[in-house]
């Protein structure tokens, strides 16, 4: 039987977590130039190489790291990336421009996915689909769904209708996310004029393509956060799973494979997750869900199979 009060106190000494959740403006801006360092390093082996099969490999690694940079717009609508409120809310407008993701939207989303996590009458994230079959599943791993969701989303709200399953949103919120995703549309209008102007494919080549294609890789992280695990309680040790991966993979998820400390005190940067994770961890009288990305696919693989016979399981 699961707990029914979740105190997030005996797992860290106040003072501790004061510490950790200092937010530095130099460790964000390293974070974020190191990941458009290696996007600019993959935009030039991919001009070098196009047209040929060595070109895969950096188109492959463009996508894989444009999508990640979600990561850090993730990190931003926590205003913890950085010190600096405005760079938080600027960098991550601009990130979530080139991810077709308003950051409001995303900021206002993901609180009350925060708040409610797991929760299928309040979670955002769970409102946005019913419960999976292994065909919605694979489809979302794909990413097909993925991107028929956030293209559609981002239209309707250009053209004023918000989402009627946002509960969330204040009175004066609609204006804001109605107002942002129209600047969005006009952008990628005018960067699909400016394309047909010039007749160059480079949008198309550098960006949307790889950015769509690999979109995939990133969902391991995002399918693999929350499903699947418990829809009782608000135990961020229970319905949130840590992701095992090497260090390059934390990297690219700005320390988001420690999800279920981020979870349970998410004012705390990502540049401090490791320590916060240790010491978390070590305070956790019950085990949590742990997997590597890989596995927690074939847990949830595994779990949608046992729905097939028992209707009642619901992921």
């Amino acid at each position: 039987m699961e707990q029914k009060v979740f105190n997030r106190r005996e797992l860290i000494e106040p003072a501790r977590l004061r510490m950790l959740s200092v937010r530095s403006n130099t460790r964000g801006l390293l974070q974020l130039f190191s990941q458009l360092a290696a996007i600019a390093v993959t935009t030039t082996l991919l001009a070098l190489l196009w047209g040929s099969w060595w070109g895969v490999l950096p188109f492959m690694a463009q996508g894989i790291l444009i999508n990640c940079l979600y990561a850090g717009q993730h990190e931003m609508s926590h205003y913890t990336a950085f010190r600096s409120r405005w760079l938080n809310e600027w960098v991550g407008e601009i990130i979530g421009f080139f991810v077709i993701y308003p950051a409001k939207w995303d900021r206002w989303f993901h609180m009350a996915h925060h708040k409610h996590t797991q929760d299928w009458g309040k979670d955002p994230e769970l409102l946005i689909r019913p419960p999976y079959t292994r065909w919605t599943w694979l489809l979302n791993m794909s990413s097909v769904l993925y991107w028929y969701g956030r293209i559609r989303s981002t239209l309707r709200c250009a053209f004023g209708k918000i989402p009627p399953y946002a509960w969330w949103l204040t009175a004066t919120q609609p204006r804001e996310v109605v107002a942002e995703a129209r600047w969005y549309v006009a952008g990628y209008v005018l960067i699909l004029l400016l394309s047909l102007w010039f007749r160059t494919p480079v949008a198309l080549q550098f960006w949307l393509a790889p950015m769509f294609l690999m979109k995939w890789v990133h969902q391991f992280q995002n399918v693999g956060e929350h499903t699947g695990l418990s829809h009782h309680g608000l135990d961020t040790m229970r319905n949130t799973r840590t992701l095992t991966g090497p260090a390059v993979v934390r990297w690219l998820v700005w320390n988001m494979s420690y999800h279920a400390a981020h979870h349970t005190f998410p004012g705390v940067p990502f540049h401090r997750l490791p320590e916060l994770q240790t010491t978390v961890m070590s305070a956790v009288k019950h085990p949590t869900p742990v997997a590597s990305y890989l596995g927690a696919q074939r847990e949830i693989a595994k779990l949608l199979s046992n729905r097939t016979r028992d209707p009642k399981v619901a992921i």
